[in-house]
């Protein structure tokens, strides 16, 4: 589920908010890293819950609208199409899943309940969704094209809930593109025999992630002074007043990487840094990042300072 650009976009929060001189390494540095990171799978599970907060909307308007009927004769609200969806249904029986949000407290739905309207007046009112209603195919790939539409059309592009959501911790605003990309591949690659698989992935792909996030964050923390002399070396020419602290933050978690993750390739470095750079900081950081780190890899490689192990690890 996590990327290690994440875990490294994770960790250059972390190093930015503390906000002090020698960027000292504590135990609750870390618990707060892995708390960061663990608070990226409370929102993919608060967003999936909402699918099932907007089937049991679509229930009990369903059921309001058959009472009017036997008081008044007037025509219900014809949506049983979509009360019966399949992947809507199977998220709401999903035990595991229903666990999973009780043992984090996340019923957050219950409470604001405002945003499951406010999605679901939007998906009535919404092309596909009378085009769905009208279909006469009737089959799960169907309704879970049906629910891929209803997340990228609707819910990913409403700012209201970007702002709710925001409001509720501000470190999601940066997790929300990649988990809304997972979320729509768990939809779109779902099958009725392994839904109950792919509802609860892994945090981490494997051990080795949560073990990268936590030599990163130390040994960059560590060794913060010693690599920040290097850095100011290949910087001379360039005000330091005028040098973002991000980059220098990225700069150091680089050079760390390098000297440190004998596994990872040189150029696989190279290219997530210079790439978080252009998202996250100046215009021009990314050329600048990019011409200090080549500076750097040429003279430790020379000195032996970078040492990768592995086939073509040394690129």
């Amino acid at each position: 589920m996590l990327t290690r650009r994440h875990i490294r976009l994770k960790i250059m929060q972390i190093i930015y908010a503390l906000k002090i001189s020698d960027f000292e390494y504590t135990k609750q540095t870390e618990k707060n890293l892995l708390d960061s990171i663990d608070s990226m799978y409370d929102l993919y599970l608060i967003l999936i819950s909402l699918l099932v907060e907007l089937l049991k909307k679509a229930e009990n308007k369903f059921l309001i609208s058959k009472q009017k009927i036997l008081t008044d004769n007037k025509s219900h609200f014809d949506n049983q199409k979509i009360i019966k969806n399949q992947f809507l249904n199977y998220l709401k029986l999903n035990e595991v899943f229903n666990q999973e949000i009780r043992k984090r407290s996340l019923d957050v739905w219950e409470i604001d309940f405002k945003y499951v309207d406010l999605i679901y007046d939007q998906l009535i009112k919404s092309d596909f969704y009378s085009e769905y209603l009208t279909s006469i195919e009737l089959s799960f790939k169907n309704d879970k094209d049906f629910v891929s539409r209803l997340y990228k059309d609707v819910i990913v592009k409403d700012e209201k809930l970007y702002s709710y959501l925001e409001d509720k911790n501000i470190n999601w605003v940066d997790d929300l593109p990649l988990v809304n990309t997972i979320i729509l591949k768990l939809i779109n690659k779902s099958k009725k025999v392994n839904l109950k698989k792919y509802l609860l992935p892994k945090l981490y792909k494997d051990s080795k992630d949560k073990l990268f996030a936590k030599k990163l964050l130390k040994m960059t923390l560590e060794n913060y002074s010693k690599y920040n002399k290097e850095i100011s070396k290949k910087t001379k020419n360039w005000d330091s007043e005028r040098i973002a602290k991000l980059d220098y933050i990225m700069l150091n978690m680089a050079v760390c990487e390098l000297v440190e993750f004998k596994t990872i390739p040189i150029k696989v470095t190279l290219n997530e840094y210079i790439e978080i750079s252009k998202e996250y900081s100046t215009p021009k950081s990314n050329i600048f990042i990019n011409g200090v780190l080549d500076s750097i890899v040429k003279d430790f490689t020379k000195k032996r300072k970078i040492i990768k192990e592995g086939r073509g690890l040394h690129e």
